[in-house]
């Protein structure tokens, strides 16, 4: 795998991590929107989430098939 797709997965996965780290037990939506702070924490972490998503999605999507094809056929 690219080098510059792991970072992406990389920072993806973080961003995920803190998400979950700043939600803690909070699972109901009308707490979560009652908390301004915690509202714009996630949201900052997704902003790096959809610009992976938007531009190396589709890329990461179609080596997989590559490579999952690759895999698969016989030799």
């Amino acid at each position: 795998m690219d080098n510059e797709i792991k970072k992406y997965l990389f920072d993806i996965q973080e961003s995920i991590n803190s998400i979950e780290r700043y939600l803690g037990d909070i699972k109901d939506f009308n707490l979560y929107k009652a908390n301004k702070m915690l509202r714009r924490a996630v949201e900052r972490e997704f902003e790096i989430i959809w610009g992976t998503i938007i531009r190396h999605l589709p890329v990461l999507k179609k080596e997989i098939e590559i490579l999952l094809k690759s895999k698969l056929s016989p030799r």
